[in-house]
C-alpha cells in the first residue's frame, strides 16, 4: 500500500472511530431508551430484543462461512409442515432461536413455520410470559446462490395459563403484539424493529460484536417508483391484480424489484416507497405468505413507520387467524401505492 492510500484509510477509519464515539447506542440499551423505564417488563422487553440479535450474529456468522463449510448449503431432504421443501439453513436458523431462547428464562414458547406445533419449553413456564413467532429464514432459496437473506419476528404477551396448550391467544390480531421486526442479511447484516414507538435500524458491528443504532424513526415514503411482486405469477392471478400490474407497466415513472426474498423487498421499500405484492392466486386464493409468522410482524412495522399493509380487503393487523400457519394475501407498503393497488381489488369486484 502507498503512503498516500495508508494516509486515506487512517483518515476514513479515525473519521468512523470518532463517528462512533459521538454515539454508540446498542440494542438493548435503545429499549431501554424508547420505554423510558427501567422497570421490569421493560427490562424484560430489552433481554428479549437482545436474545433476538444474539440470535441474528449467530446466523449471519453461519451464512458468511457457509461456502466454506461441508453440510450448510442445499436441501435436507425432507418437507416443512407447510409442504416446502427444507434447506439445512432453515433447520440451522430455527435450531438458533430454540436455543437462545431456551435460556432466556422470559420466553415460554415458541412457533415457527418449520415447526408443525407450538414449541414449549417447561422450565420457563412459571416465570416466562412471552411468545415469540418467527421465521427463522425468509428466501431460503436464495441460499445456495448468496443472495439476501431474512429473519422475521414478533414478540407476544402471553394471556391466561395455557394449560391445555391450546394457545389461542397466538391467533389474536397482529394488533395484541408488542413488538416485531426483522434481521436482514446483506452486505451488513441489519435489524430493524419496533416495539409500538416508531421504526428503528441497527446495522451489526463485527468488531464490537454488537447491534449499533443506524437510523431512528424511519418513516416510508407516501408513494414510491418501486413494484415488487413476482410476475412469474401473472396468469395464475385474480384478473384486478394483472390489471394493476399492466397499469405500472403502461404508467411511466415505475421500477420492478423482487429478489425472492421478502426481508429484502420490504426493507427496500421501507426505505424508498413503493409497494410489495404476494396476492392470492385462483387456484390458492388465500396466498402464500404466513400470516403470523410473516405478513403481521411486517405488517406492524411498516404501520409504524406511516404505511399500510391490508389483504386487499382488510388490514392485515386485524384478520383474526384461524389455525397457526394460516396463510394470506398480502399488499404492502406506502398509502398511496397500496391504496392504488386496491382501487383495482374494488374495482373488480
Amino acid at each position: 500500500m502507498t503512503k498516500a492510500a495508508e494516509s486515506l484509510e487512517l483518515s476514513i477509519n479515525n473519521g468512523t472511530d470518532r463517528s462512533l464515539d459521538r454515539d454508540c447506542t446498542t440494542l438493548s440499551r435503545h429499549v431501554l431508551q424508547q420505554l423510558q423505564s427501567f422497570s421490569p417488563s421493560s427490562q424484560d422487553l430489552s433481554a428479549l430484543m437482545n436474545r433476538i440479535g444474539l440470535a441474528g450474529k449467530l446466523v449471519a456468522r453461519r451464512l458468511s462461512r457457509a461456502g466454506l463449510m461441508e453440510g450448510v448449503l442445499g436441501f435436507t431432504g425432507e418437507t416443512n409442515v407447510q409442504g416446502e421443501s427444507v434447506k439445512k439453513m432453515d433447520v440451522y436458523a430455527n435450531d438458533v432461536f430454540i436455543s437462545v431462547f431456551k435460556q432466556s428464562g422470559l420466553v415460554c414458547r415458541l412457533a415457527s413455520e418449520e415447526m408443525e406445533d407450538v414449541y414449549y419449553i417447561p422450565e420457563n413456564c412459571p416465570i416466562g410470559r412471552y411468545t415469540l413467532l418467527y421465521d427463522p429464514i425468509d428466501g431460503s432459496s436464495n441460499t445456495d446462490t448468496n443472495l439476501s437473506l431474512g429473519s422475521i419476528f414478533a414478540i407476544r404477551q402471553q394471556e391466561g395459563d395455557d394449560l391445555n396448550h391450546e394457545a389461542l391467544d397466538l391467533l389474536a390480531p397482529g394488533r395484541k403484539q408488542i413488538a416485531a421486526g426483522y434481521i436482514l442479511y446483506g452486505p451488513s447484516t441489519m435489524l430493524v424493529y419496533t416495539i409500538g414507538k416508531g421504526v428503528h435500524s441497527f446495522v451489526l458491528d463485527p468488531s464490537l460484536g454488537e447491534f449499533i443504532l443506524c437510523e431512528e424513526n424511519i418513516q416510508i415514503p407516501n408513494h414510491g417508483s418501486v413494484y415488487s411482486v413476482n410476475e412469474g405469477n401473472f396468469w395464475q392471478w385474480d384478473e384486478s391484480i394483472r390489471e394493476y400490474v399492466r397499469y405500472v407497466h403502461r404508467t411511466q415513472g415505475y421500477s420492478a424489484r423482487y429478489s425472492g426474498a421478502m426481508v429484502s423487498d420490504i426493507h427496500r421499500v421501507l426505505l424508498q416507497g413503493g409497494v410489495f405484492l404476494y396476492p392470492g392466486t385462483l387456484q390458492q386464493p388465500e396466498g402464500k405468505l404466513r400470516l403470523l409468522y410473516e405478513s403481521a410482524p411486517l405488517a406492524y412495522v411498516i404501520e409504524q413507520a406511516g404505511g399500510r399493509a391490508t389483504t386487499g380487503h382488510m388490514d392485515i393487523l386485524d384478520v383474526v387467524a384461524k389455525k397457526l400457519h394460516q396463510r394470506t394475501p398480502l399488499i404492502i407498503g406506502s398509502k398511496q401505492d397500496v391504496a392504488k393497488v386496491e382501487s383495482f381489488i374494488q374495482n373488480g369486484h
